[in-house]
């Protein structure tokens, strides 16, 4: 018997194991049994028993073990207890799998006259019972979908059922997979199934949010398969076409830049392949809005220019039939009237969206019509160049650029003429806009990029020479970039449009932006990489003599343009050029030394040319310095660059003994390594010892890099802490005693000052200071101990010795060197306390010496000293805190420290940086993590912060009442700082204790300040209204300027206000009438009206209670106050009663 015949009968419910046996074989590839070739060799007749059989099968199977008792997913996947599946599921399935196997290569043999009606039942049962699978039998399931999706394309009967299933699938897989291409190419095939449901209908409303969801996924509208699906989705229904538009618009701020041409690219797609209803739709429900958001929305919306991009897309298919037909048509009804729009930004929009249209017409019109539409559209051109708003003249500039740029072919020659004129001889000096003049320039580039504008443009163009200089940077950038888009498309010379002596000046004096696009415009000039090498030394002499600033900037930016070994070959050929003009003048010992026959620039240069001179070896070290990173990446080469220079740099220092010549010389011996340079270390160092005290910064500072360079800080550090160990003072009777002489050893040799100003350069510069911290910590420490000596000076000098004011001073700052020492230390070493105990010490020392002394009894020298070494202690500490380097136990002592301050005779004079000083320690309170403090004793810290707050205020108050000039000039003083630290309020969203208590204070200050001076008022006539903040005292004046400065700050005032009324704080008409000018004061911002309206309705309930008090006597100052009062509240509540314009 054959294997078809075998095959045949194995299709029945009693042979189901030779049926499974017979779908394993032709699963197997390996063996010769292959469905695809048995089913075409059998007759119809058998082909329809086949079918009939396999649905008894099937039916049979289903019957036997029905899907309500398969074991699916969810039992299998119950916990750890597994779940046994029993033999007659895994034969049901397997029976599944031959059908649809069996079904799915009959479906692709089937035949005209084939009667597949059994085959029809079958894939209509498994479209029943796929959703019933168990997960485990996915593949099963893709099978069974795979048999729907080939009885679609074969136009099969009952497709709309089986292609439903297979489109729904599809669809789901498209949006739920992260790659989902070859499910995109399945579902774009499937699309047609879409148009035989009802989009009203139930299945219709299923897909929606599926189909919408396709325009979420950037895989969908990208992919050539994803666009002609999302394309398709147009033709649905009108409807949907409404959904798709605004699905779209919503998703546009999310898309990136490039998705919006893929987007566009889908609009086109839909609107070219559209017709009847649809199309209607997609022109004004979809590309018509779109011109409208273009013209209406703000231009930094997110969306704006994503539309643009859409419409561009549109406007660049002008050439394909039909386009510029639908363009004018949409156009017509909303362009015109937006040109003309009262709106500036919207005139910009639609100059823009119109220029890039440009020409808008109906191809259908006659050529004369088409003539005088177009002759409209240019004067309009001209028109919106003429417009007032420069964001309008700028759009319309390169709008006009644009249209030259695309059609100069077709317009009028005397058209062109005018409109260039305009641009260059007008717009181009508009003084009115930097924009309009940038944009000329930008969008010129634009027409330049036409061949055919170049000859006009050559005669033009010089006409714009003078904006180089132009006062706005942009400009001078985009004029520059105009000058390069000229030499790239050779329209022009553009030494002939700018001179080159203008161009250098420009590259001499600009910033770097301009400078480096100069650098650019004249690289091959002077920097011509194509000539011999000598060529280039040429022309930077000539770059030299030219304009010797320009020589330093070009060089500077140089590398930008060409690569690391052109530069260095540079720098050796400038080497060559300065010793042939040393053995030109004579110089034996480097003839000798250097063998190089050079006549290169004889005639031109001598090393008595001392400013050439000086320029080039400045150039050598900017030359170096620019491609420095390459070389040490280069050994090979490094080594090579630094043994030629290193051989002549001792000569060079011999023959060139100008100032001017020294400082490029020592720059480049920083750039060699110490041991190719032996002999200068020394003098480098001789050098730092020689100088005098108070000696330029410029004087030092190349010596002190070189140093660093050659890993010698350590050289520099000791000579520091040398200076200032011999210098120090020397104590007969030991520090404690007061009355002893001072004696100073050495101070003669010693330069303290000097070192001090050395550490200086070391701590402020990045790269010295951390080249300091990088010498062991025993190399550090010595000088960290010579600079806390110098306190015993400063306390001599409190003390009466005989000091010069010289030498305290030196002793002040060698005070704060201390600690700033101490911080750089303390944050290299965070493990240990060691340098933050020494701070502790320092403040420990200035309560326990200097303290006394700020007291009136001091003498003028003595108070002007402690303070300054008080406000030098406070400021120190603060920074400590503000790098976060701080412990709570040294924050603690910090704050025991200011409370010390304060209660001090003279306390007040440093309220300033003890304001500093407690914003640093608060701000660290409230943004403390829970872990860094226990709760308990951050509450304390909080709660001593804002008692030693309140008694800033206090102290400040009394001296206003004591001095009152002094006072002035105290919170005039303390403004800032007071401002800084009312903003760290905004932290205290869980710290309402922090709030209560500093606003508490506030609050409470102010309304005494201005309750007090109310009292003092001796006539009816001085009881006035306050109508700006100078009408005030003067406390309560600088507490609500600060305050007024952040709205934040005001609410918590204002709420802590309204919670001193709720309590009855306050009880005398004077103060109530205190209140009511800190409102009227603060209503002036038009900002707090809710909270101003709520207090002032508080306020004026209670004061009802003084109604009868002051009614007694009318001529009473009391009752004057009474009425002023009212008349104050009631402006308040009609003004809060306004609506908001």
């Amino acid at each position: 018997m054959s294997k078809r015949k075998q095959f045949l009968e194995s299709v029945h419910p009693d042979h189901v194991q030779d049926f499974l046996t017979f779908v394993g074989l032709h699963k197997d590839g390996a063996d010769p049994f292959d469905l695809a070739e048995v089913l075409p060799e059998l007759q119809r007749s058998q082909r329809q028993e086949l079918w009939e059989k396999q649905l008894k099968l099937l039916q049979h199977s289903l019957t036997a073990h029905p899907p309500e008792r398969w074991i699916t997913g969810a039992e299998e996947d119950a916990g750890d207890m597994e779940v046994e599946i029993s033999e007659e599921q895994i034969q049901t399935m397997a029976v599944i799998e031959g059908v649809t196997i069996v079904s799915t290569v009959s479906v692709d043999i089937l035949q005209e006259n084939d009667n597949y009606t059994s085959l029809l039942e079958c894939a209509q049962t498994l479209n029943c019972i796929e959703s019933a699978l168990p997960l485990s039998h996915t593949p099963l399931q893709q099978a069974i979908h795979w048999l729907f999706e080939c009885w679609w394309r074969r136009d099969l009967k009952g497709k709309e059922e089986l292609g439903w299933t297979a489109f729904l699938v599809c669809l789901e897989n498209t949006v739920t997979l992260e790659k989902p291409v070859s499910e995109l190419r399945r579902l774009c095939t499937l699309r047609e199934v879409l148009l035989s449901v009802d989009f009203a209908s139930e299945r219709g409303q299923q897909v929606i949010d599926p189909l919408l969801q396709c325009f979420f996924r950037p895989s969908h509208i990208k992919q050539e398969e994803g666009k002609r699906f999302l394309a398709f989705l147009f033709s649905w229904n009108d409807n949907f076409i409404r959904m798709i538009h605004e699905t779209i618009k919503n998703q546009l701020q999310f898309f990136p830049k490039t998705l919006s041409v893929h987007v566009a690219e889908i609009y086109f797609r839909a609107w070219r392949k559209a017709s009847g209803s649809f199309l209607e739709e997609i022109e004004s429900t979809c590309i018509q809005d779109l011109m409208q958001h273009a013209m209406l929305l703000h231009r930094n919306s997110p969306v704006h220019s994503k539309v643009r991009q859409i419409l561009t897309y549109f406007h660049k298919q002008k050439f394909r039939e039909g386009v510029d037909e639908m363009l004018n048509r949409l156009y017509k009804p909303i362009l015109w009237k937006a040109l003309k729009a009262t709106n500036a930004e919207v005139r910009a929009n639609a100059t823009l969206l119109f220029t890039e249209a440009f020409p808008i017409h109906d191809p259908s019109m006659s050529s004369e019509m088409v003539d005088q539409a177009v002759q409209k559209q240019l004067d309009l051109l001209f028109a919106l160049l003429d417009d007032p708003q420069p964001l309008v003249r700028s759009s319309a500039v390169l709008g006009v650029c644009s249209v030259l740029g695309r059609c100069w072919e077709v317009i009028p020659s005397t058209v062109i003429t005018d409109l260039l004129e305009k641009l260059i001889l007008q717009l181009a000096n508009d003084t009115s806009s930097p924009d309009v003049r940038c944009s000329v320039f930008m969008c010129i580039s634009i027409i330049l990029d036409n061949s055919l504008s170049h000859p006009l443009m050559e005669k033009l163009l010089p006409a714009l020479k003078s904006s180089l200089h132009d006062s706005s940077e942009k400009v001078r950038v985009a004029f520059v970039g105009m000058l390069l888009k000229i030499k790239a498309v050779r329209a022009a010379k553009f030494w002939k449009v700018c001179s080159l002596e203008h161009l250098l000046a420009r590259l001499e004096m600009d910033s770097s932006p301009v400078s480096k696009r100069i650098v650019n415009l004249l690289f091959n000039s002077f920097f011509p990489v194509n000539q011999p090498e000598t060529v280039w030394c040429e022309r930077c002499v000539t770059l030299i003599q030219t304009n010797p600033g320009a020589a330093r900037k070009f060089y500077q930016h140089a590398y930008l343009y060409t690569a690391p070994a052109n530069i260095v070959k540079l720098m050796l050929v400038i080497r060559k050029c300065l010793n042939v003009c040393i053995q030109n003048a004579g110089d034996d010992e480097i003839t000798s030394s250097n063998k190089e026959n050079s006549t290169m620039l004889e005639d031109v240069l001598s090393v008595q040319d001392t400013a050439t001179m000086a320029s080039l070896l400045e150039i050598l070290v900017i030359l170096w310095k620019s491609v420095q990173k390459s070389l040490m990446a280069n050994q090979e080469a490094f080594k090579y660059t630094t043994s030629k220079f290193a051989s002549v740099l001792p000569q060079y220092l011999k023959i060139f003994q100008e100032e001017r010549c020294k400082a490029p010389l020592i720059l480049l011996a920083s750039l060699l390594p110490a041991s190719s340079v032996p002999a200068l270390r020394s003098k480098v160092m001789s050098h730092l010892r020689s100088l005098k005290a108070g000696t330029a910064v410029t004087a030092y500072s190349q010596s002190v890099e070189c140093l660093c360079s050659w890993g010698q800080i350590s050289h520099i550090v000791e000579l520091i802490e040398n200076w200032l160990v011999e210098a120090v003072p020397v104590r007969a009777q030991g520090d404690e005693d007061t009355s002893g002489k001072v004696h100073f050893d050495g101070l003669e040799d010693s330069k303290p000052d000097l070192g001090l100003d050395y550490l200086d350069y070391l701590l402020l510069h990045p790269k010295t200071r951390d080249r300091l911290f990088m010498l062991p910590l025993d190399q550090i420490r010595p000088l960290h101990k010579a600079l806390d000596k110098w306190k015993s000076l400063l306390f001599s000098s409190l003390s009466g010795a005989e000091v010069s004011v010289a030498v305290t001073e030196t002793a002040l700052r060698a005070f704060i060197f201390h600690g700033r020492l101490c911080i750089h230390l303390q944050h290299k070493y965070p493990e240990e306390r060691e340098f933050l105990k020494s701070l502790e010490h320092s403040v420990s020392w200035v309560e326990k010496r200097v303290l006394p002394f700020l007291a009136s009894s001091s003498s003028e020298q003595q108070l002007s000293l402690s303070r300054k070494t008080i406000e030098s202690c406070l400021t120190v500490c603060k920074d400590v805190l503000r790098v976060s380097l701080g412990d709570s136990d040294f924050r603690d002592h910090l704050l025991q420290h200011v409370a010390s301050v304060l209660q001090t005779e003279k306390g007040y004079m440093c309220i300033p940086p003890v304001l500093a000083l407690l914003t640093e320690v608060a701000q660290g309170c409230l943004s403390h993590k829970p872990e860094d403090d226990p709760e308990d004793q951050l509450s304390l810290t909080i709660r001593i912060l804002t008692n030693i707050f309140q008694k800033v205020v206090e102290l400040i108050a009394h001296r206003l009442r004591k001095d009152k000039e002094e006072g002035q000039e105290l919170c005039c003083s303390s403004e800032e700082a007071l401002y800084d630290f009312l903003l760290v309020t905004k932290f205290t969203t869980e710290r309402s204790e922090f709030m209560t208590g500093v606003f508490s204070s506030l609050c409470a200050a102010v309304i005494i300040d201005i309750s007090r001076t109310l009292q003092k008022i001796s006539h009816v006539e001085e009881v006035l209204t306050p109508e700006t903040l100078n009408d005030l005292p003067p406390l309560s004046n600088t507490i609500l300027k600060v305050m007024i400065r952040s709205p934040a700050v005001t609410r918590f005032f204002l709420s802590e206000m309204s919670s001193s009324i709720e309590s009855e704080a306050i009880d005398s008409i004077t103060q109530w009438a205190a209140v009511t000018h800190i409102l009227t004061i603060i209503q002036q911002s038009d900002a707090f009206m809710v909270e101003l309206k709520e207090i002032a309705l508080s306020v004026r309930r209670q004061i009802q209670n003084y109604y009868n008090v002051t009614a007694e006597n009318a001529d009473d100052i009391q009752r004057t106050i009474y009425e002023s009062t009212v008349r104050m509240l009631n402006d308040i509540l009609n003004l809060c009663q306004q609506p908001s314009s």
